[in-house]
């Protein structure tokens, strides 16, 4: 079934009921808004920004864009855009497109222009949709990639660059585009990246989209009672298939803007959320609140609040232990995925599995999982080998990159997903260390070459190695190792002030100056790094304690 059916059955049989809530905190106003009308019900002062929309007018809306997609030679397999903060207008933008047959392709809010650029070319993307935090961003490059495609804004004031999404869409039909899709047609594109950093383009089925949500599903039981609060951005797929748990479940969910401690404790009261998924900083930061007084639970209304999951890097063990001292009754999982594998869920610990806590899991629904050594032999149970995944749930192959595509993927449909991991004599499944250098900061991967390549154009820099530290709040922070050239002197301040150049989540956190040891081939010596650092910054973090 494709995706999109989904959302015609909700709007069919219960299209007057809500199905999104944006919320945004960080703006108070004195209106309640949903699309069509003004609610003329004064909120109190404090009440924060809020809209909400049904399920049939999310249809609706998907329609509307569907139907301006083909007026303008939208054809099925072309690709669209979307470069969008949460919002109310991100997921009917989302559907309108694949309504049409085109392929959607989410873009990290993060990207610098260049970026957008290399992305929106590498995945041949037909129309840009984009909102006005990025104005700035894709005008720098609106001459480049506007010459043969278009650019839709959405928002109030468009640029001149552009053409307005909310002018154009208010005269189309929002009657469903006659067009036919199935389980086998192309639905949308997702970026990663390889060892290199470059992004990829990421291929996906409609089958994987709709087996993405039925996983949701089966794993947390979703119920048509629930309400899932929505932190994390909509372009990646961890907070899009989580949120399918709600689209297969016809229930509610809130797309929070924010994610300071009172903004989600007062989103889970205000709104009556049952299912929360957090990165590990937010949860963190909760706790911390919590600790210090800053924030206290008597003041939410919390005890619907029946599950918490944490995806997207490695989770503490003592933090899931700290949690369950202010938090007993919730039931608790944690999801292990990719976006090759359409996001999370093809390992999942199980909320029956608390006992569990360290394990990313056990194969999720669906799913099948190996462990294989270089060979992709099966290694002996206990053994550590690369993690190989099998399912539904599969790309079908990096866009225009066969190469790529072979090295990860075999002809049996096996996944290699580049983690280190080893499975107990239970079968629960524990990463032990990524074959990628890659670093997860707040459940953000930061790409060591992008900064080292970046470091190399600062003249005092001789050498330099990028590592991740462990870091009790974003699961890794990325610390440069620079080597000065003779006769050069730099301080940690130049080094960060040439580094503002960089998007804020690249910067390193952490400066050493000190030799880069490469070995007899050439290559920097990461794993030595990490030992001698990775003591320091612990010894360190403990003497701040």
């Amino acid at each position: 079934m494709p995706i999109t059916e989904l959302l015609v059955k909700n709007a069919k049989e219960h299209g007057d009921e809500v199905a999104l809530i944006e919320l945004n905190p960080t703006i108070k106003d004195a209106r309640r808004m949903t699309w069509k009308e003004y609610d003329l019900i004064q909120p109190e002062p404090d009440e924060p920004y809020r809209r909400e929309i049904t399920w049939r007018i999310f249809d609706e809306k998907a329609n509307r864009f569907a139907n301006l997609l083909l007026s303008r030679g939208i054809q099925k397999g072309d690709k669209v855009g979307i470069l969008l903060m949460n919002c109310l207008e991100w997921l009917p933008i989302y559907f309108g497109v694949l309504k049409t047959g085109a392929l959607a392709v989410p873009l990290n809010f993060r990207y610098a222009s260049d970026e957008i650029e290399y992305c929106v070319n590498l995945a041949e993307i037909d129309i840009l949709v984009f909102g006005p935090e990025f104005i700035g961003r894709v005008e720098e490059i609106a001459d480049r990639i506007s010459e043969h495609r278009l650019l839709f804004y959405v928002g109030e004031n468009c640029p001149t660059f552009a053409e307005s999404y909310n002018t154009m869409t208010a005269d189309c039909s929002s009657v469903a585009p006659d067009i036919t899709l199935t389980d086998e047609d192309y639905a949308a594109i997702y970026f990663s990246s390889g060892t290199t950093g470059f992004p990829k383009a990421i291929l996906h089925k409609h089958r994987a989209l709709t087996h993405s949500a039925i996983v949701e599903q089966k794993h947390h039981g979703q119920k048509k009672d629930d309400v899932f609060l929505c932190i994390p951005p909509l372009y990646h797929t961890g907070a899009k298939m989580h949120w399918f748990g709600s689209l297969i479940s016809c229930s509610k969910a809130v797309l929070l803007k924010g994610t300071k401690p009172e903004f989600v404790l007062d989103a889970v009261s205000r709104e009556k959320c049952t299912i929360v998924w957090l990165l590990v900083p937010w949860a963190q930061d909760i706790l911390d609140a919590l600790d210090n007084g800053e924030i206290k639970q008597d003041d939410y209304e919390l005890s619907q609040w029946r599950l918490m999951h944490i995806g997207a890097q490695p989770v503490p063990r003592s933090l899931i232990r700290h949690w369950r001292e202010y938090f007993p009754e919730h039931q608790y999982d944690t999801n292990y995925g990719l976006s090759e594998s359409i996001g999370p869920g093809c390992v999942h610990l199980g909320v029956e599995n608390i006992d569990h806590v360290g394990a990313i899991g056990i194969p999720g629904y669906g799913w099948e999982c190996r462990i294989v050594d270089e060979q992709r032999n099966d290694v002996k149970p206990g053994e550590v080998g690369e993690l190989a995944v099998k399912g539904p749930g599969v790309m079908v192959c990096y866009y225009h990159d066969e190469k790529a595509t072979n090295e990860v993927m075999d002809s049996d449909g096996w996944l290699y997903t580049g983690d280190m991991a080893k499975q107990d004599e239970e079968g629960f499944y524990y990463l032990v260390d990524r074959k990628k250098d890659v670093i997860i900061s707040g459940g953000e991967n930061i790409y060591p070459v992008q900064i080292e390549d970046f470091l190399h154009g600062f003249d005092p820099v001789d050498d330099v190695a990028v590592i991740g530290l462990a870091d009790k709040r974003l699961g890794e922070i990325s610390a440069a190792i620079i080597e000065i050239k003779k006769g050069y002197t730099c301080t940690e301040e130049e080094v960060q002030e040439f580094c503002r150049k960089l998007p804020k989540y690249k910067r390193p956190k952490k400066i050493i100056f000190a030799d880069v040891p490469r070995n007899a081939t050439g290559k920097i010596e990461k794993p030595k790094l990490r030992e001698i650092y990775g003591a320091m910054n612990l010894v360190a973090k403990e003497n701040e304690g």
